[in-house]
């Protein structure tokens, strides 16, 4: 059976991140992704690629939960930017009335390109009202270091002691993720269950296609949880889609370039001939 997942994020009309990002990673799963579209970021060409976050109101983003969830609850949800947090509640009231096994809250708290994202009282309210459902937390290096309290992470040590300080708030896993932030010649995440540590490591791709790349992460956990994968085993899966899709990056434009959602399993060779289609009786 084809399992069901749902994004609750942000719009990203240039296809790398956030919502788009989510349902194609989804579909490189074999899941089916539903959509609540919480805001729209545009990004400015004659503003030297200046980005706007554009929110919805809570009542519009609770008109798509309840037209997502009339078939029932889903097999996994992902959250990214929630915008508002009159937001940020209904999704909390809705994974409570639905009882969600497996919910994964990645905090656009801080993001490449624009200030508008972090809000003190936004912060406040996915700690209280979004951490203790949350199965896995997903937070970059600058948004651990916000939700912990602490000053900038700079190395491995002071991510451990951010992913205890975050799991303290309620989640039942947490990996950082150090990212090209952290320096050095490999893309090093720290991952916390509670009582071990795991660190994980690929090759860091010296690149600038990669954006999209925090969102895919947390996409493929949110699938990968859907089809039954151990925690652990969605984020060392995850991880290799996402190292994937960086490695194979596109440029989009002189502004930017995208992770490939389709580089794990080379999505650009399929329906490349008519042979290659089912027949039809």
């Amino acid at each position: 059976m084809i399992k069901k997942v749902l994004t609750v994020a942000g719009s990203d009309s240039t296809g790398g991140a956030g919502i788009q990002a989510d349902l194609k990673t989804f579909q490189e799963y074999g899941t089916f992704g539903f959509s609540a579209i919480t805001s729209v970021m545009t990004m400015d060409p004659d503003q030297n690629w200046s980005h706007e976050v554009t929110s919805f109101s809570p009542e519009l983003v609770a008109k798509q939960l309840k037209s997502i969830f009339t078939g029932g609850p889903l097999a996994a949800v992902k959250t990214g930017l929630l915008g508002d947090v009159g937001t940020i509640e209904v999704v909390k009231d809705y994974l409570e009335k639905y009882q969600m096994p497996n919910v994964v809250i990645d905090p656009v708290i801080a993001s490449k390109g624009t200030q508008d994202l972090f809000q003190s009282e936004n912060v406040m309210a996915i700690k209280k009202n979004l951490l203790p459902l949350a199965t896995i937390m997903t937070p970059n290096l600058v948004e651990a270091a916000i939700l912990a309290e602490m000053p900038p992470l700079e190395n491995l040590a002071e991510m451990k002691i951010a992913a205890e300080k975050i799991y303290q708030l309620g989640p039942k896993n947490v990996i950082v993720k150090g990212g090209h932030r952290l320096g050095g010649e490999k893309a090093l995440d720290v991952f916390f269950d509670g009582r071990n540590f795991e660190i994980l490591e690929n090759p860091l791709f010296k690149t600038d296609f990669n954006h999209g790349a925090g969102c895919t992460f947390a996409a493929a956990i949110t699938a990968g949880l859907a089809k039954e994968l151990s925690v652990f085993e969605a984020v060392v899966l995850a991880k290799d889609f996402v190292a994937a899709a960086i490695q194979e990056g596109l440029e989009i434009n002189q502004y930017l370039g995208h992770v490939w959602h389709g580089a794990y399993n080379q999505a650009q060779n399929r329906m490349t001939s008519k042979n290659n289609q089912p027949s039809i009786n």
